[in-house]
């Protein structure tokens, strides 16, 4: 069984997650403020509310993923 090859394959995504987050800060830092704003008060937050911010946050991660990789 190929157990220890899934576990080899999750530590090496999260050892590198560090390194994508850095290249996507702006990014992550605009979804951050969605959620944040999104969520005074009391509120809670809703799907969809920081949909636009996150899918520009997905797409700079998953470029930076394939240049990695290159």
């Amino acid at each position: 069984m190929s157990g220890s090859n899934v576990w080899s394959r999750s530590r090496e995504r999260l050892r590198v997650f560090p390194e994508l987050l850095s290249q996507c800060a702006g990014e992550a830092a605009v979804y951050g403020k969605c959620v944040a704003a999104s969520t005074t008060g009391k509120q809670e937050l809703k799907k969809d509310l920081c949909a636009k911010e996150f899918e520009v946050l997905k797409t700079c991660f998953t470029n930076a993923a394939r240049k990695r990789i290159r």
